[in-house]
């Protein structure tokens, strides 16, 4: 336990000290939020919407935002990053496993996105009069489905990726139509009921879904919460199974 304890704090510190994932997990999803914000009609109620706010939606498409930017942008390269270098190797021959410096990767990233999503319900409820959720548990729930479901997808682009550049490679043709799914471009909600369907099977889709029902008061639908925790087991199985120390 000290030796995983050491290695969280120096991997915290070294996680710090980069500015890029900092900027494109925590500050990005709120900065996109205040610029959509400030479009006027984003901020005008839709009764095409049930009465909501494009601004509305767009809460829970930043908070997915940081951890598609988590889980499949920033943390796949600093685990093949660490394999390609033999540091997951030669810590193998030290008190300290290789498994605790990945347990930090994934605690530090994971904390990220969730501090990230604090910080865009922040600035919804401040700057656009964005309600809180109305169901704090089942969108806590949700969230962390969420979470555990990006960071999985995050370990299995890595565990299937030899070096960084195929890590990078990956990570973006998975990152655009995660994003796509989780409603950056066009909000779940509004899209055609067929194309709704389909993006509500993935964990982002399915999520944005979630999301909604709870900050509207709602429960979240278990269908949704049965798609992101398969979603999740699935691919933590994936990143077990393909997943190498060399």
């Amino acid at each position: 336990m000290a030796a995983s304890a050491a290695v969280l704090r120096s991997e915290t510190r070294l996680f710090a000290r980069e500015p890029g994932p900092m900027f494109w997990i925590v500050a990005f999803p709120s900065i996109l939020l205040t610029i959509l914000g400030l479009i006027p009609s984003f901020r005008e109620p839709d009764p095409a919407l049930g009465g909501l706010r494009v601004v509305d939606l767009y809460v829970p498409v930043a908070v997915l935002l940081a951890m598609i930017a988590a889980g499949i942008q920033a943390m796949p390269p600093v685990l093949t990053g660490y394999r390609e270098r033999g540091i997951l190797r030669r810590m193998s021959t030290t008190p300290v496993r290789p498994a605790s410096l990945l347990g930090a990767q994934i605690v530090l990233h994971g904390a990220a996105a969730l501090g990230s999503a604090v910080l865009a319900l922040a600035v919804g409820r401040l700057a656009f009069g964005v309600r809180l959720p109305g169901q704090p548990f089942g969108y806590v729930l949700a969230l962390l489905l969420a979470t555990l479901s990006a960071l999985a997808l995050g370990a299995t682009v890595a565990a299937a990726s030899r070096t960084t550049k195929i890590s990078n490679a990956i990570g973006s043709a998975v990152f655009f139509p995660m994003m796509f799914a989780a409603g950056v471009w066009v909000p779940v909600q509004v899209m055609p009921d067929l194309l709704r369907r389909i993006v509500q099977l993935t964990p982002f889709g399915a999520a944005s879904q979630a999301l909604n029902q709870a900050a509207a008061g709602d429960w979240p639908g278990w269908s949704h919460l049965g798609i992101m925790a398969l979603w999740a087991v699935a691919l933590i199985g994936a990143a077990a199974r393909w997943f190498r120390w060399e």
